[in-house]
């Protein structure tokens, strides 16, 4: 009995010390180590119910959400501002579920929302920016990382801060440059942890992939400040603003419909690519070696406008899964995280427009149904005993595929 006593205690030891190692290991993961990597597949997350913001998502709903994209297998999510009380509650949502099994994992990207000076007004001001609302910015981003250290592996000062096309806020490289600097800075005094990454995340344009314009000393300055590129493409809204590589070719009209739309989304990731390879050419042409990773890229399954049957005809769920696909086969093959836009449907960002398409990228929609994209995932149980606003997670169009291509079309094409 003393024998078999002190085995089990030996037994209870031995798996204390390697839980103890195994919990500690996963918590001092670096981001580093995290991007890029399949066991830890990324996504964007709102997770915004309501037509509005004003209404955030609740710890317990957040929940619930990290249950079911932790089943999808991901583990790195994005968020956009720190003004909000979303961010904060995403953070309170997982350390609860850290302690709840200690074997969870979920981790976070931190976005710090970065405004030009009269965002939003018809004055703004793009060689200026908004000092006391950036300020705040990054330094409620600062104190969840702080906070959270074992969660928080990257911070992204501003989305979509510096393209020209986001006319109502964007900035000069140089307010980026200087924020990056600032947290750089905290990096390196201890007052930031040492291994978290700090970024922008942008249009593949802003980081030098598009024209010349976008090409000056404070960008070069910004790329060497950066721990790495996070990148954005969007071959689904260039599907009308750049249709060229979307237009059915002459020598491919003779194909079946399927046949056009497959081609189509292999042209749709082939040219996400070549937004990608332009950015990294020219990062390669300064002499700097940096990592890049897609910081967003996506697709709508639903439009009644630019991309709609009476559009470009992009909008679907069979085209929104072949994408999800592509470029999850592509960013896992070169090692690069993507940060996949998004996880589930939000319906505030175009409220007066319930069909509009930026209400669609979602994977998931509001009535907790999976889409094309991840219905194999339903097949294979992953949702099993998981709810979302107390609905089970089922496959839209009931999952018959038949029903589902009823609202697929083929692409326009090119014409003589």
């Amino acid at each position: 009995m003393i024998v078999n006593f002190k085995s089990a205690l030996l037994a209870i030891f031995v798996i204390s010390i390697f839980g103890c190692s195994s919990s500690h290991k996963k918590q001092g993961l670096s981001a580093e180590a995290i991007l890029g990597n399949s066991e830890y597949l990324a996504i964007s997350y709102g997770g915004y119910r309501e037509i509005t913001r004003d209404i955030q998502p609740s710890v317990v709903q957040i929940k619930e959400d990290m249950k079911i994209l932790a089943a999808m297998h991901i583990k790195l999510l994005r968020t956009y501002n720190t003004k909000l009380k979303q961010v904060s509650n995403l953070l309170e949502a997982i350390s609860q579920l850290k302690n709840e099994d200690p074997e969870f994992e979920m981790y976070v990207m931190v976005g710090a929302w970065i405004d030009c000076e009269n965002a939003w007004t018809d004055k703004p001001n793009h060689n200026a920016e908004s000092l006391e609302a950036n300020t705040g910015e990054v330094e409620r981003a600062v104190a969840l990382a702080n906070k959270y250290p074992d969660i928080v592996k990257i911070i992204a000062v501003g989305n979509e801060a510096m393209v020209h096309w986001a006319a109502s806020y964007y900035v000069q490289p140089w307010v980026i440059l200087k924020w990056v600097n600032h947290l750089q800075d905290l990096k390196k005094s201890g007052k930031l942890p040492a291994k978290i990454w700090i970024t922008s995340s942008d249009n593949f344009a802003s980081w030098g992939g598009g024209d010349d314009s976008y090409k000056t000393q404070d960008l070069v300055a910004l790329i060497n400040a950066v721990d790495y590129i996070s990148l954005h493409t969007y071959p689904f809204h260039d599907t009308h603003y750049n249709s060229d590589f979307w237009r059915v070719p002459y020598e491919e009209q003779e194909f079946s419909d399927l046949e056009k739309i497959d081609t189509a989304m292999l042209r749709a990731k082939n040219y996400a690519i070549s937004q990608y390879q332009s950015t990294a050419d020219y990062i390669k042409s300064l002499g700097i070696d940096k990592p890049i990773h897609i910081g967003e890229t996506g697709w709508a399954s639903t439009s009644d406008g630019l991309y709609s049957s009476t559009g470009s005809k992009a909008a679907d769920e069979y085209k929104q899964g072949l994408y999800y696909k592509h470029m999850r086969d592509w960013t896992n093959s070169a090692k690069m995280a993507c940060f996949y836009f998004e996880a589930f449907d939000e319906q505030w960002k175009d409220a007066n427009n319930p069909q509009g398409s930026e209400n669609h990228f979602g994977l998931i929609n509001l009535k907790g149904e999976a889409k094309f994209a991840i219905w194999d995932l339903v097949d294979a149980g992953f949702f099993k005993g998981l709810t979302r606003n107390g609905l089970p997670i089922t496959k839209t169009y009931n999952g018959d595929k038949e029903a589902l291509f009823k609202d697929v079309f083929s692409p326009p094409l090119f014409t003589r």
